[in-house]
């Protein structure tokens, strides 16, 4: 089994998968996010976090954008 095009594309929204659960795992120890792992991290989700976060409404303060994007990756990933 050679490196196909869908196997491109699984990686790819597993590693998004992987670094969504990272960020929201290094918030709960970087709260300003400021470290150069959290910056990273911060800068890799965003682009994926910001559209889902504009589109849920407020909820008490809590984010609830990194389950949706997780609960979505994981659902593209099924249809592949």
């Amino acid at each position: 089994m050679g490196f196909t095009p869908l196997l491109a594309i699984d990686l790819i929204l597993q590693t998004l998968w992987f670094v969504v659960l990272a960020r929201v795992l290094v918030s709960w120890v970087d709260r300003s996010g400021t470290g150069r792992v959290s910056r990273i991290l911060i800068d890799m989700s965003e682009p994926i976090l910001g559209p889902v976060r504009r589109i849920l409404p407020a909820t008490a303060g809590i984010d609830f954008s990194p389950i949706v994007v997780m609960i979505l990756l994981q659902f593209l990933r099924r249809l592949l």
